[in-house]
């Protein structure tokens, strides 16, 4: 029985992604590398962030979800994760509309145009077990993707 993982999504099967991996014996999370090369433009008042692909879909237990975070080098470099800390929910992996892709979403803060190529770390993620109120009687499922927890369906 698979508990937790990674797999490659839908699309990037033959464009040679790593799965993500732990650096050291107690590393909390697993490093993420981008699936291709992108350019992150620094920042402007009304630019929305840069999403960065990363080839990706993660798989968990139903009472569990993972984190997408900055890498703590990522703020000296300029990267500021748009929503401080992307949280991606059980049911998001296969779905319809993206097979489950996660992408991680930046702003640039430096004072240039960041170059980010496939391969580059850039991101890390923790999966992570949560917890339910006593009167908890959630039932929607999901039907979408990516900003999609706002439609599912009843």
């Amino acid at each position: 029985m698979k508990t937790r993982g990674f797999e490659v999504v839908k699309g990037y099967e033959d464009k040679g992604i790593n799965l993500p991996v732990r650096k050291t014996k107690y590393s909390a999370a697993y490093d993420v590398e981008a699936a291709e090369d992108i350019i992150i433009p620094k920042f402007y008042p009304g630019i929305k962030p840069t999403l960065i692909p990363t080839g990706l879909k993660a798989y968990c237990m139903e009472d569990e979800c993972y984190l997408l975070l900055n890498r703590s080098s990522g703020p000296k470099k300029g990267f500021i994760l748009a929503n401080s800390v992307g949280l991606i929910d059980h049911d998001y992996y296969g779905n319809e509309s993206n097979d489950g892709h996660f992408y991680f979403a930046y702003f640039n803060c430096s004072d240039h145009d960041i170059e980010v190529k496939k391969g580059d770390v850039i991101g890390q993620v923790l999966f992570q077990k949560y917890l339910t109120g006593d009167n908890d009687n959630a039932e929607g499922m999901r039907t979408g993707g990516f900003g999609s927890t706002d439609k599912k369906e009843k």
